[in-house]
């Protein structure tokens, strides 16, 4: 009996290909080249899916870009209104009527996932930029809880489209937004934004953080000091990961934007849907390492 399940195993062992991508949780994935952005291998990456705080990197790229036309408006202060103090879900405990620079805010928003950041940094840009076109408006743009900030949403649409994001589009700054039955992304379409955002320095530098602390000025006009984590683990292995974005919703599941390097080889992994955090991080790090392990 023993000889017999001893050759069942070794018949099924020779059965394996060693070079199928490794079994993951999640529901939507694609490994591309850093360098050139080419999608190496993928799984469901045309998928349109939610992707939950993965919005968070449109958004960061979004004000990225406006600071390289005017590198000032990093150093602004910008005011946390009552309803960014009051956003749900994931934050940066940022309260209404305190006030934060917009470079405090970026990484308010990309470490702790500051839902609250998202918000207030939309707020703070929507003035000056162009209103929904009305393909946006009939898409979701035109509901009029949006109103302080549908200018920046809609930026960030914009960039979309200049990207080559063919299959998104942006209800919120900091997430799905939308109804139950609306998709935001694909994991193709994220590893397009992951590809023109690290061109930024600005944007690799800040998405590598791994702790920031920053001065918050109260509604008394005394200061605080803010301290974040980063709320991506891989960044924390030592391991040669260095961005970029997580997220998590029921209806998202897990997902991850991730950047590694090994030797002079950078991946970007996108993974959308796992079924844990812990899932999602080890279906990250499955797919870096067997992809290096394809690579020549």
């Amino acid at each position: 009996m023993a000889m017999l399940l001893s050759t069942a195993m070794t018949a099924l062992a020779a059965e394996e290909d060693l070079k199928s991508p490794p079994i993951v949780t999640a529901k939507a994935w694609a490994v591309s080249d850093a360098q050139s952005g080419q999608i190496l291998w993928q799984h469901n990456a045309n998928e349109p899916r939610k992707a939950a705080s993965t919005a968070k990197t449109m958004c960061a790229y979004t004000v990225l870009r406006q600071a390289e036309k005017e590198p000032a408006i990093l150093d602004e202060w910008m005011h946390i209104s009552e309803l960014a103090g009051s956003t749900v879900g994931s934050t940066a405990e940022l309260k209404p009527g305190e006030q934060i620079q917009i470079k405090d805010a970026l990484l308010a928003m990309l470490l702790p996932s500051g839902n609250d950041a998202g918000n207030a940094l939309a707020e703070h840009f929507h003035p000056r930029l162009l209103p929904p076109d009305t393909a946006m408006l009939k898409a979701g743009l035109d509901n009029p809880a949006l109103k302080t900030r549908v200018h920046f949403i809609a930026e960030m649409n914009r960039h979309a489209r200049e990207i080559g994001m063919t299959q998104t589009l942006y209800r919120s700054s900091f997430g799905d937004g939308g109804t139950e039955e609306d998709r935001t992304t694909t994991a193709l379409d994220l590893s397009r934004l992951a590809f023109t955002a690290m061109k930024l320095p600005s944007f690799r530098r800040a998405v590598a953080t791994r702790q920031h602390e920053a001065p918050v000025k109260k509604a008394d006009g005394t200061f605080r000091q803010a301290n974040w984590k980063n709320s991506n683990e891989l960044l924390h292995l030592g391991l040669g990961y260095d961005g970029i974005k997580t997220g998590v919703t029921n209806q998202a599941g897990h997902c991850i934007i991730a950047s590694g390097q090994r030797g002079d080889q950078r991946l970007h992994v996108v993974v959308l849907g796992s079924t844990s955090e812990a899932s999602r991080d080890a279906d990250a790090r499955n797919l870096f390492r067997w992809a290096w392990s394809q690579r020549p």
